[in-house]
């Protein structure tokens, strides 16, 4: 099982994440990197990598800022102010939620790209530890998430169904809205957010 992709590039610059199976982005002639679950990537527009998976079920989140989303040849590649970056989860920093009050067993976050402030777009990581029960409140006007690990349980304030979201899994939430999540009493979950403003997760 797996996949190699020939030596290509793409027209613009887009971001991954790892969501099952192993991943591999890089240079040609670099030593494979396998990237596992919770594993962040960027590929600068105009370089030449390869792409490859291991293993019968893989799955990445692909992320642009505009499209169209092109792969081109390699004799097409050009420079970009972009660098490509290859993060490992071991290496994933995690922090307390700025401006909520510290907590050894709440959520963390960790700040992957982009700039929190003055309601410019950033993307981040939310790790809600086993057992958690709380909400996400949004306050920016574009708020995506993906789930990347563990089978969170979510609810929109204004329903009833409770629904589990497994990895790959997404949602989204319009500006100062509130929902519900939870984990699993034994399994954490991390969820990948792209946003342009504050958010908080907020213990019930």
């Amino acid at each position: 099982f797996g996949f190699s992709s020939p030596p290509h590039i793409h027209n613009i610059t887009y971001r991954g994440v790892a969501i099952s199976g192993t991943v591999h982005n890089d240079d040609p002639n670099a030593e494979k990197m396998w990237l596992p679950t919770g594993s962040f990537w960027t590929q600068p527009a105009g370089g030449v990598h390869i792409t490859a998976a291991e293993g019968s079920n893989n799955l990445a989140y692909i992320e642009i800022d505009e499209g169209p989303y092109l792969v081109l040849p390699t004799e097409e590649a050009f420079s970009s102010d972009d660098k490509p970056i290859n993060v490992d989860p071991s290496n994933i920093v995690w922090i307390d939620q700025p401006g909520m009050p510290a907590s050894a067993n709440g959520p963390k976050v960790a700040f992957l790209w982009g700039n929190p402030q003055d309601d410019q777009l950033y993307g981040s990581f939310v790790k809600l530890p086993a057992g958690f029960t709380g909400k996400i409140r949004s306050h920016g006007s574009t708020f995506h998430a993906v789930v990347i690990q563990g089978q969170p349980q979510y609810q929109v304030t204004s329903e009833t169904d409770l629904k589990t979201l497994v990895p790959g899994s997404y949602f989204t939430l319009k500006e100062e809205s509130v929902h519900q999540v939870s984990s699993k009493a034994t399994e954490e979950s991390i969820i990948y957010i792209r946003t342009n403003g504050k958010f908080d997760v907020i213990p019930a």
